[in-house]
């Protein structure tokens, strides 16, 4: 009995010596169409407040609309964050250095030697001030409030002034220093710098932080570009309906942003994709015609005899699109089929979720971004430890509760 009691003790202090998997994990909400955000609702300040944060990992920072006050903010849902003076970041703190460093921008001091910035989007622009406050995580060991700092952004521009929106700001969770990942990989709160979203075409999913639930086999795994900024694997091949011949005139290099509601083309891409779509359509389905009036950001559509109301009623007439991205010998794909590309909008037209990007934001021009719609239905998994980028279809609805859940249904 003596024998055994001192083997547990054994196996107790090893356990203690090999750090826990770390995890924080958040549920998603909202859709592609309409909503156009994938959110999370973070609780900030002290009391803890919610606020809903879209997921964007195209940015670095995270901030919120706040009363600074307020010189342009949109109508958000939870109102405006009011941050207290006090907490405001100081010009002269690194972490004013390490944001201007993830902006690629040359620091300016603002008033009273405060940390403002100013950060320009695809869709818009915003102006705040670095401040730090409190965020409670739902982490694996309990839920602790953990100091984290961010933008309170006070200036949106006259365009979005009392213009409603459903989020209150943005989850910056690209590459950077002072982006939330990192700041919580330097307090302890996870132990590798890895995240993953999962978001759900019903509307539905869940975002991690850490590596306990990655899974530890299925997944497609690709090297991320070291030199780029964002998210970027290697450059990759476009490719319609499995055809070893790829339809870009050039790789492509891409970014996964989740920011991005939907995919950008840089011009001859998007042309070719178009042009095989539609050729398929006039030799299958010739009940569909193209519809002159636009959809609101859809810029291409077709209408059937009938309204469509799933994607299901016209998927026999699309074809999957493939990216694949070269690794030595080895070749990464990224499938993308009809359901990660088509929208059904609310006028009951099936419409492309693939956009000219040089046509809709004259900045994207060239730029090749895989956005959220194209991420349906898939766990993308990015893993700053290894440099590496992964993917795998999942039933995203569900949260599940590890690693070896995760993999047990793939």
């Amino acid at each position: 009995m003596t024998a055994r009691l001192a083997l547990l003790a054994s196996l107790l202090l090893l356990l203690q010596l090999v750090p826990p998997s770390s995890a924080v994990v958040l549920e998603l909400h909202g859709n592609v169409y309409p909503i156009g955000h994938f959110f999370v609702t973070m609780n900030i300040g002290d009391p803890a407040k919610p606020y809903f944060l879209d997921i964007d990992t195209g940015s670095t920072l995270t901030w919120l609309q706040c009363d600074y006050p307020c010189i342009n903010c949109n109508k958000v849902p939870h109102g405006l964050y009011k941050p207290e003076l006090k907490y405001a970041v100081k010009c002269t703190e690194q972490r004013c250095a390490d944001l201007y460093a993830d902006l690629r921008k040359p620091m300016k001091c603002g008033p009273k030697n405060q940390c403002h910035y100013g950060i320009q989007y695809v869709g818009g622009s915003s102006i705040g001030v670095l401040i730090v406050d409190s965020f409670s995580l739902p982490a694996s060991n309990g839920t602790n409030p953990t100091s984290i700092a961010f933008g309170c952004g006070y200036n949106q521009g006259k365009n979005n002034h009392n213009v409603p929106t459903p989020v209150n700001g943005i989850l910056g969770l690209g590459r950077g220093k002072v982006t939330l990942l990192s700041q919580l990989k330097s307090q302890g709160v996870i132990t590798k710098h890895v995240l993953g979203h999962c978001i759900s075409s019903k509307g539905k999913g869940f975002l991690f932080f850490g590596d306990a639930k990655v899974p530890t086999s299925g997944v497609t795994w690709s090297p991320m570009n070291r030199e780029h900024k964002h998210y970027s694997p290697r450059q990759g091949t476009l490719h319609f309906n499995s055809n070893s011949k790829p339809i870009s005139a050039a790789p492509m290099e891409v970014i996964f942003d989740s920011g991005a509601t939907y995919t950008y083309f840089a011009l001859q891409p998007y042309h070719a994709t178009l042009s095989v779509v539609k050729s398929t359509l006039s030799k299958e389905c010739k009940f569909l015609t193209e519809v002159k009036e636009k959809d609101r950001a859809l810029t291409v559509c077709w209408k059937g005899k009938d309204k469509i109301r799933t994607i299901d009623e016209v998927k026999k007439c699309f074809r999957s699109l493939s990216l694949k991205f070269a690794d030595g010998d080895k070749k990464a794909t990224l499938e993308i089929p009809p359901e990660h590309y088509l929208i059904i909008s609310q006028e009951g037209h099936v419409c492309l979720g693939i956009l000219d990007g040089s046509k809709e934001h004259p900045s994207l021009a060239g730029t090749n971004l895989i956005g959220g719609i194209t991420m349906l239905d898939q766990m993308v998994i990015y893993d700053s430890e290894r440099l590496l980028l992964g993917w795998v279809n999942y039933q995203c609805d569900r949260i599940p509760r590890s690693a070896s859940a995760i993999t047990s249904r793939l």
